[in-house]
């Protein structure tokens, strides 16, 4: 295996480890009536997206190990980089898995593509939330299709530990 795709395990492991992360804040944020138990309000949807950003970068790659670097945060823009046929695999995983659990009326044909596009700015619109802007964020099916692509990324590799000589 190359240095690169070690790179692309290393960043879906970070993926991971914020998504871990975020499941540590209080479950009662956008409700709790103490605003002190609240103050991390707008960080979850960052470090969200924060993570798909990152899942979907070690998705590209792990498709195309490629040195060149990607600064982009538009998470449509990066599912796009997809190889067609990653694409078409998460697409129809998000389908079974993702789609039958968070519906969504404004589309007729629901799908991954339709989801990053309506949260393709998340990072930079949560994370400068002082700045107006349409801050929706539909955490549900956000968190579930994170959860969908580390899953389905994982299946790409498999990790088997090596021994030293002599040992």
């Amino acid at each position: 295996m190359s240095a690169r795709l070690s790179t692309a395990i290393r960043i879906g492991d970070a993926a991971r480890a914020i998504l871990r992360k975020t499941r540590s804040f209080p479950d009662d944020s956008f409700g709790n009536s103490d605003l002190s138990e609240g103050n991390h309000i707008g960080v979850e949807p960052m470090l969200l997206a924060l993570s798909m950003e990152l899942a979907l970068k070690a998705w590209i790659v792990f498709d195309h190990d490629d040195p060149k670097r990607i600064y982009s945060h538009d998470l449509s823009e990066l599912f796009g980089l997809l190889k067609p046929e990653s694409q078409v695999k998460l697409g129809a995983e998000f389908k079974r898995s993702v789609a039958p659990y968070y519906p969504n009326i404004l589309f007729i044909d629901y799908d991954i593509t339709n989801m990053l596009y309506q949260h393709k700015d998340a990072f930079k619109d949560w994370r400068y939330l002082h700045e107006p802007k349409n801050t929706m964020f539909e955490r549900g099916v956000f968190e579930a299709t994170l959860e969908m692509v580390l899953r389905e990324f994982q299946k790409r590799y498999r990790v088997e530990p090596v021994t030293p000589l002599g040992r």
